[in-house]
């Protein structure tokens, strides 16, 4: 051993930490291995910087780190992640590849190489409340209001509606939560999210990043005004990132969210729960004309090139990626990527929605494949943010933003 300490960049999310904890441990007993292990939890923005920005996986600060998708095509160009093809020829996963759904396998094969392997997942869809929605007392009182029968909605129209109608403030209840925090991620998902079911396109025929559309500016200017909707969204919503959103939601604060697959099961698998079995998952709305989408961005173990540890860290990643271990994550909180582990009657069980992983993957779109698709992201986010805080028109700061993407590309 080179370090004497094996070194772990770890998205920071309970149910993560802890899964990697137990499989860390269960690794090591098996093997008779005997390392100190550090496990180091970040917030998005830190884990990029450590991991990526800074060189950490490339200088072998790091052994193992969760690398996202959005990152992994910059990451793989920086050499900072291991091409984990040789080893895989020799050992393979567990039934790879035919144990994972093509739509999981894809995005971290770049160039002929293969930089990593799934480690959670679940794309974006519409989580709501089933027992507000199957409520008699609650669909008679909407149907008088609203004319039409109270279920998920289909469009957004409806969703603003439905989300007016469950917004309770004095019972701490509202009709929508959203992830509203700058952090590069979820306003840009929301962005990419409503463009596309609107018709929209990050590209144009010439498949060049061109956000300076119609469609982009209807987008921003409903994305803008429901937002903002306080009579439909949670107070709460600037402040939270995807994962206090999800929080807010298993706390009952929320009749609706659209966030990933994972804050769903979550309800379901967590001590503080308060809606266990209340909870259901669907499409998400779209607009006239357009079509409900979803979105695949994805989790990844990945081996730092720098790293001291390589075959060890590899021997972990066959280990933590088998169906067991996929299970174990998923039991946990997290979303396992393994169709046995979607299709688990166990599973299915405890989360009763769980086998609709695979359907939600056919609408799944995913962000274009850019090295610099990160700074991209930083400007998207920027421009909704200036979009939520200030009173400048949408056509303008698309068509600013689109000049600085430019500059970028």
């Amino acid at each position: 051993m080179k370090n004497s300490t094996f070194r772990i960049a770890v998205r920071k999310f309970g149910p993560f930490e802890s899964a990697l904890q137990q499989l860390w441990d269960a690794f090591c007993l098996k093997n008779d291995i005997s390392i100190a292990v550090e496990m180091v939890p970040m917030e998005l923005h830190d884990l990029y910087e450590q991991t990526i920005s800074e060189g950490g996986l490339k200088k072998g600060d790091w052994d193992i780190a969760h690398i996202n998708t959005d990152w992994i095509f910059d990451a793989a160009h920086a050499n900072a992640v291991l091409d984990l093809t040789p080893f895989i020829a020799k050992k393979a996963p567990q039934d790879f590849p035919g144990g994972w759904h093509n739509s999981l396998l894809h995005l971290q094969e770049i160039d002929g190489g293969i930089y990593g392997l799934p480690f959670h997942d679940g794309p974006e869809c519409l989580i709501y409340r089933k027992d507000l929605f199957e409520n008699s007392v609650e669909k008679e009182i909407f149907k008088k209001q609203f004319g039409y029968e109270l279920a998920p909605p289909k469009t957004w129209a409806e969703f603003e509606q439905i989300a007016t109608f469950f917004n309770r403030p004095g019972e701490n209840l509202y009709g929508c939560v959203f992830a509203n925090y700058p952090d590069g991620h979820n306003m840009v998902f929301d962005f990419c999210l409503h463009l596309w079911t609107r018709g929209g396109s990050l590209l144009n025929a010439e498949n060049q990043m061109d956000i300076n559309t119609q469609a982009a500016i209807d987008t921003l200017d409903y994305y803008r005004y429901i937002v903002k909707n306080t009579a439909a969204v949670h107070p709460g919503s600037a402040d939270f990132g995807s994962v206090e959103a999800g929080m807010a939601f298993a706390n009952g604060e929320a009749a609706m969210t659209i966030n990933w697959f994972g804050f769903a099961s979550m309800c379901e698998v967590i001590a503080q729960s308060k809606v266990k079995g209340k909870v259901d998952v669907t499409t998400l709305p779209f607009a006239v004309g357009g079509k409900t989408a979803s979105l695949n961005v994805y989790w990844l173990y990945t081996i730092g090139s720098g790293s001291q540890n390589k075959k060890l860290a590899y021997d972990f990643l066959r280990f933590a990626t088998t169906a067991e271990s996929d299970k174990l994550l998923t039991n946990e909180g997290g979303i396992g990527c393994r169709k046995s582990t979607w299709t688990d009657p166990e599973i299915n069980a405890t989360i009763p929605y769980y086998h609709k992983l695979e359907s939600l993957h056919e609408n799944a779109l995913t962000l274009p494949q850019i090295a610099v698709w990160p700074d991209i992201a930083i400007l998207i986010d920027q421009m909704v943010l200036q979009a939520l805080k200030t009173n400048i028109s949408s056509a303008d700061l698309l068509k600013n933003t689109q000049i600085e993407i430019e500059k970028i590309l």
